[in-house]
């Protein structure tokens, strides 16, 4: 699909939830200037949602004004599937709050759902256009055989000197089946299979220093196991 259909596809899309939102809102404000109306908790709920569906859509555009429809596009798409990753299932004791985070949700998977499998080729002329020919030029000659040099051998990895506690962090994580698991909105705690459990805060520390990583195949929900990278093994090895 060449990138003018595809942003007029894209275009339609979005102004058909951009429509559906500005209605909602219209509805929403007539019935707060009837007295005593008794169905605004439903208005606002549907402005909230409508609203939500709309928000990806307008992420979108921004995107595809900085990059251009394709890469705007995977940007997007990859942001949303992120964002759903993270997500998770926690709920707050806000129950505002739980439907706002449901309908970010369901925002996001509308958009994933409307745009999978749009492939945009850049290189592809409009439709009704013929891409010009282009002349073929002489393939140029071989250019002489260089004989092969070794590849320079990789440059040691410098291997910080650490604290006793960073030392058992790090052992915590190599032996203990270390997780971070969020049980609730904002609350991460440490989890363990065996052993020692690890301070959080010290866990988080040595996961900013590259030292570990977490999976982030899984949700914080059901729980992103710990693992040490190269030179969180090499630290422990020295």
């Amino acid at each position: 699909m060449n990138p003018e259909t595809a942003l007029s596809l894209l275009n339609r899309m979005a102004e058909d939830n951009f429509e559906v939102a500005e209605k909602a809102r219209q509805r929403l404000v007539k019935a707060c200037e009837v007295k005593g109306f008794l169905q605004l908790a439903d208005l606002m709920e549907a402005v909230m949602v409508a609203d939500a569906n709309a928000k990806p859509w307008q992420d979108l555009f921004r995107r595809i004004e900085r990059h251009g429809a394709r890469e705007g596009l995977a940007k997007m798409r990859e942001k949303a599937t992120e964002a759903l990753l993270y997500y998770g299932v926690g709920l707050s004791t806000s129950l505002v709050v739980n439907a706002e985070r449901l309908a970010e949700q369901e925002g996001l998977r509308r958009l994933l759902s409307a745009t999978n499998g749009m492939d945009i080729d850049e290189d592809q002329a409009p439709a009704g256009e013929v891409a010009p020919e282009v002349e073929a030029q002489p393939e140029p000659a071989p250019a002489p055989e260089v004989e092969a040099q070794p590849e320079p051998a990789p440059a040691p990895v410098e291997v910080p000197q650490v604290t006793p506690a960073q030392k058992r962090t790090l052992e915590a994580i190599r032996d203990n089946g270390i997780k971070l698991q969020e049980f609730r909105v904002g609350r991460t705690a440490v989890g363990v299979e065996c052993g020692e459990k690890p301070r959080k805060d010290m866990v988080l520390w040595v996961i900013e220093q590259r030292w570990a990583k977490t999976d982030v195949s899984t949700s914080l929900f059901t729980g992103q196991k710990v693992t040490l990278t190269e030179l969180g093994k090499a630290i422990l090895a020295s």
